[in-house]
């Protein structure tokens, strides 16, 4: 299997710890001013969704894998599994809810999704940066309550309720930032 440098191994980049497959999260290149310089990576397990934080010099390597990705369609949920179907072939790909964490929370039903595979093994999904989302119910504003940025709570068409301004209401269309599950603009 091929290697990859530590400071090579950005966000999305696929690797291969202790023979399991994890997708690097976050990368941050540290360099104290004693010591040499390291590099914290936040990783995601593929299978089980878990996350750590490993911490290694700048010359280590990590064994890597190239995923194919292929452009899917969102059916439904089925028990604690979500289906999903290629537009070509019509074939239908189940994937353990577990396995795609919080990222459940912006898939619309009928929704285009890119699907990661490990040779035939559907191993997990890749979300767009953000994505457009109907709000379906939130709390009016409080008079009064309009000074410094003040938030209300909402709960979009997905059942993901998150912060948004004052402003917004029922009915308006939202973008979510997929990454942090925070509001970015009206759509």
């Amino acid at each position: 299997m091929p290697t990859l440098g530590a400071t090579e191994a950005r966000v999305n980049t696929v690797l291969v710890i202790d023979g399991k497959l994890c997708e690097v999260t976050e990368y941050n290149h540290i360099k104290p001013g004693k010591g040499p310089a390291k590099v914290r990576i936040k990783v995601r397990y593929l299978k089980d969704g878990r996350v750590v934080e490993y911490t290694v010099g700048i010359n280590e390597s990590f064994e890597y894998t190239e995923l194919e990705l292929k452009d899917m369609e969102y059916l439904y949920k089925e028990g604690s599994a979500f289906v999903f179907m290629d537009k070509e072939t019509y074939e239908q790909v189940h994937l353990p809810a577990d396995l795609l964490g919080d990222q459940v929370r912006y898939l619309l039903e009928n929704g285009p999704v890119t699907v990661t595979f490990n040779g035939e093994e559907a191993v997990g999904i890749r979300l767009p940066s953000s994505v457009t989302l109907k709000v379906t119910q939130t709390s009016g504003a409080v008079r009064g309550n309009t000074v410094n940025n003040a938030t209300k709570d909402a709960l979009v068409e997905t059942g993901y309720s998150l912060q948004v301004p004052m402003f917004v209401g029922e009915g308006e269309l939202i973008k979510v930032d997929t990454r942090t599950g925070k509001y970015l603009e009206r759509a």
